[in-house]
């Protein structure tokens, strides 16, 4: 309880006590800033919305910014008190350590992301040429590319686009999909008092369970096929696993339901000839690989270089904070982009922080997802076995080796090259298209 003291002290504070601004929204109504509504004001069409909505949400954390920094600080300081009482070399060690990791794995990561920046700044430099903008702020990074597509996919419909995105995976998974679609393993729509969100979750000698709450649009599609994939690989692992090595680790959860998502999209794009839609549809994905693989690597950067600091006996304090995730910032946006002032708090609201070391796994995992996708569309069966094997390993080996049995070597910078050159086609083709 008092190692835990800095995460509760922070979790009161951003759950219950931070108090955001009003501002007007593109009706001229008075809305409230919130966590919840945070991101849907960023991805209003209306620049001043998204303007006074990132000012605001920043306003409230800057106010606390030396309580936040204690906070954090404070955090740190305990993790690293444990790595050394451990005889650990790192605080970095010790978290990779319970999964068996290699350091390697974590610094592979941002050195491969530092080779390809320049797939960033082209990005960037491609929002601000849509968007029609002299100067692209902090604020035009999440606003839709195309807006003039509604695409409406009733529950009925995704089922299935999901099960033809699906079939390279074989007729084995396509069975057990089905199985899960007609037999009653998802809740699908929202209803009164049912949480948010969507998961997936079950019991050893049970099949899974999908919460969704679906509203037909193509966020809901990929978000099918997302949660899908971690129940079948639940599946898989609960069918050929004893109890004890039924569940599996964190390194590799994400890698099932990321995989489903790129076969998706693979097969979505090859399957319409509107331009609008196909742009629609790689817009969608290039924003997920600027969320996922870009943003949680810069995350991970910060982690690394603030822990360092404390382990040589540094002060963290609000003001270098700030510096260092302002400069990052710069690192992975690049001259294309105002690097406003209030993004230098970001540091300040992120809750995956006070689990040292734990975000990185978001853009491994992505990362697997891409290079094992791509590898099932290039070789077909023999790809679609190994990766079977994966699903059906659950805790049985460690992570790494686990995916390197599926054909992904995550000590390597490879698979992290491969989800880039992914990224670097899909700007192509938008460019392309947009030309």
């Amino acid at each position: 309880e008092m190692a835990d003291a800095p995460s509760n002290i922070f979790s009161m504070f951003n759950n219950a006590d931070i108090k955001f601004p009003e501002i007007k929204d593109e009706n001229g109504e008075e809305v409230q800033i919130t966590h919840g509504r945070y991101i849907r004001l960023l991805e209003s069409t209306d620049r001043r919305v998204r303007q006074e909505a990132f000012q605001g949400f920043y306003a409230a954390y800057r106010s606390f910014k030396n309580t936040l920094a204690a906070s954090f600080s404070s955090n740190v300081k305990q993790e690293v008190f444990f790595a050394k009482a451990r005889k650990y070399p790192s605080t970095l060690a010790m978290a990779l350590d319970g999964g068996n990791i290699p350091v390697e794995v974590y610094t592979n990561l941002i050195a491969a992301v530092h080779d390809h920046m320049d797939l960033m700044y082209r990005y960037v430099e491609l929002r601000k040429k849509l968007l029609g903008i002299k100067e692209l702020h902090m604020y035009d990074l999440y606003t839709p590319l195309v807006t003039d597509v509604h695409m409406e996919v009733p529950f009925e419909e995704a089922k299935k686009i999901v099960a033809k995105g699906l079939e390279p995976l074989g007729e084995e998974y396509h069975g057990i999909l089905e199985e899960g679609f007609h037999n009653r393993w998802i809740d699908v729509y929202e209803n009164e008092n049912k949480r948010s969100g969507a998961y997936s979750w079950g019991a050893y000698g049970t099949h899974p369970y999908v919460l969704l709450n679906y509203n037909n649009t193509l966020d809901n599609v990929f978000t099918l096929a997302h949660e899908m994939g971690h129940a079948i690989h639940s599946y898989y692992s609960d069918h050929v696993q004893p109890y004890i090595y039924a569940g599996y680790k964190i390194f590799v959860a994400e890698v099932a339901s990321t995989c489903n998502e790129a076969l998706l999209i693979d097969y979505m794009l090859k399957n319409t000839e509107d331009k609008k839609e196909k742009a629609y549809l790689i817009n969608h994905f290039l924003d997920k690989f600027k969320g996922t693989l870009f943003r949680q690597t810069m995350f991970a950067e910060f982690e690394m270089i603030t822990h360092r600091m404390v382990e040589e006996g540094e002060s963290l304090t609000a003001e270098n904070l700030c510096k260092i995730y302002h400069d990052l910032n710069v690192l992975y946006f690049g001259k294309n982009v105002i690097i406003d002032p209030e993004i230098d708090m970001e540091w300040a609201r992120i809750p995956h922080f006070y689990t040292a070391f734990y975000v990185y796994q978001y853009a491994t995992g992505y990362s697997a997802a891409i290079a094992l996708s791509r590898r099932i569309l290039k070789e077909g069966k023999p790809a679609v076995e190994d990766y079977v094997h994966f699903l059906s390993g659950g805790s049985s080996d460690y992570p790494i080796e686990l995916l390197k049995g599926a054909g992904v070597d995550m000590s390597t910078k490879e698979p992290v090259n491969q989800a880039l050159s992914l990224f670097s086609e899909l700007l192509d083709q938008m460019e392309s298209i947009l030309e």
